[in-house]
């Protein structure tokens, strides 16, 4: 089977802990033993390595010159880089993956990054808090009206979540991309909120 990319998208500075929940699951299915459609590749602006937060160092598999176009999807990772001049260079990868209904996930300030180029105007959404999404992603947001304030929410193929609500976006990936069945998503997600063995 050959199994399809989601690409996660890693500027210098970004959040370890947003996508790895995802990565796992995408990577090596939802739950032990269920099938794996999917397989986990990483992208940057270039093919340098690029340094989370939390110091683990990666070597982007693609670059903007390099990224296929028979990608599956796109999770943007979270970070202060998603202010930056190099982020900009995002928007047009961003802008045909939404124009092809491929999925298009944004975690923190990866959510404003997506607010702050129009893409939540039309759909529901969520963020940081509705103050904090206003008050950083500037006139070209308009979506007020379709914020929704929740941990992670699902509009089609975009998934939107604030930055402590990686479980939550992970789960609602997992709806958006059909990666299993909804029985095995919502296991997936209990197991990782700790809802089997010790509770303190």
């Amino acid at each position: 089977m050959n199994k399809k990319e989601i690409i996660f998208i890693l500027l210098d500075g970004f959040a370890d802990w947003e996508g790895a929940h995802i990565a796992i699951c995408l990577n090596q299915g939802v739950k032990p033993g269920s099938p794996v459609p999917f397989t986990v590749k990483t992208m940057s602006v270039s093919k340098e390595p690029v340094m989370s937060i939390g110091g683990f160092k990666v070597l982007p598999d693609y670059d903007m010159n390099t990224l296929p176009d028979n990608h599956a999807g796109l999770v943007l990772v979270g970070g202060m880089s998603c202010f930056t001049p190099e982020a900009e260079q995002l928007v047009p990868l961003v802008e045909k993956a939404i124009e092809e209904s491929k999925l298009v996930a944004g975690i923190c300030n990866a959510s404003v990054f997506l607010g702050r180029h129009g893409f939540l105007n039309n759909i529901k959404h969520t963020s940081n808090g509705l103050d904090y999404i206003k008050q950083y992603a500037g006139d070209k947001y308009t979506g007020e009206d379709l914020y929704i304030n929740k941990r992670a929410v699902r509009d089609g193929n975009i998934v939107t979540a604030g930055g402590t609500s990686q479980l939550e976006f992970c789960r609602e990936i997992l709806y958006a991309l059909d990666a299993d069945t909804a029985e095995n998503i919502e296991e997936s997600y209990q197991y990782y909120k700790g809802a089997f063995g010790p509770k303190e």
